[in-house]
């Protein structure tokens, strides 16, 4: 396994209390075999919450014209499992991860849920070690060129998924679309879609394909719920 300070070097950070540097490395398994200070579990449920709170201020600020859909969505995007691997592995973490032995012999150091929760624990090390101040440049460094890549597509104008996020950022149910009417000559078809949250109708919309018909409703309900005064919201 390489040193460690190899990590820190990549963070830009230096732990003081090594104990909290340990543990978020540490794996479940790891601790089934010989004693330590913990697992990174903990420290993971906390570093999601630093993580979330960092970007939404960053996010805020950098895309000042977008609505909290469209930072919602971004948001999902940047700390979904996958980006979340992806930038563990862009800093090697997979190598300094302490592992049990069946771990070790099931490709842990590559799964992108190990990855991911690891680099979460790091971040709510760095939180409790540091500071807040400290996690978010860490935060920062690390995930400065997701935020860009993933705004750079802010125009994809794909209202379903942009409803998706916020309803998922307000905790409310997945919305369903439900085909109204279809209307024309087989070569010219109309539908009318309705979008459907909770069992309530929050938009409808039509369309020459079922596709474009669900955008369209998607659209309508994402005025709703951005309306101030819409009492869905």
């Amino acid at each position: 396994m390489p040193d460690s300070t190899e990590l820190e070097q990549m963070l830009g950070y230096c732990f003081c209390e090594r104990s909290l540097f340990n543990q978020a490395l540490t794996h479940p398994s790891h601790e089934h075999e010989q004693a330590g200070t913990g697992d990174y579990q903990r420290l993971e449920f906390l570093g999601d919450a630093v993580l979330g709170m960092v970007l939404a201020e960053a996010l805020y600020l950098r895309f000042s014209t977008q609505d909290e859909g469209v930072l919602s969505r971004i948001r999902s995007q940047v700390v979904n499992q996958e980006s979340l691997a992806g930038i563990a592995r862009s800093i090697g973490l997979g190598s300094f991860i302490r592992l049990g032995r069946g771990e070790e012999q099931n490709s842990g150091r590559d799964k992108d849920s190990i990855l991911a929760d690891v680099l979460e624990a790091l971040i709510a090390a760095v939180y409790l070690d540091g500071g807040l101040e400290r996690a978010r440049l860490v935060i920062l460094n690390l995930f400065d060129q997701v935020v860009d890549l993933r705004g750079g597509s802010l125009n994809s104008n794909d209202s379903k998924s942009e409803l998706q996020e916020l309803l998922s950022a307000r905790r409310m149910p997945t919305p369903h679309y439900h085909l109204v009417e279809e209307s024309g000559p087989p070569h010219d078809r109309l539908f009318r879609f309705r979008v459907l949250v909770d069992g309530a109708v929050v938009g409808e919309g039509e369309g020459r394909s079922k596709k474009n018909a669900q955008q369209a409703a998607a659209a309508q309900a994402l005025k709703n719920y951005m309306s101030p005064c819409d009492s869905l919201a």
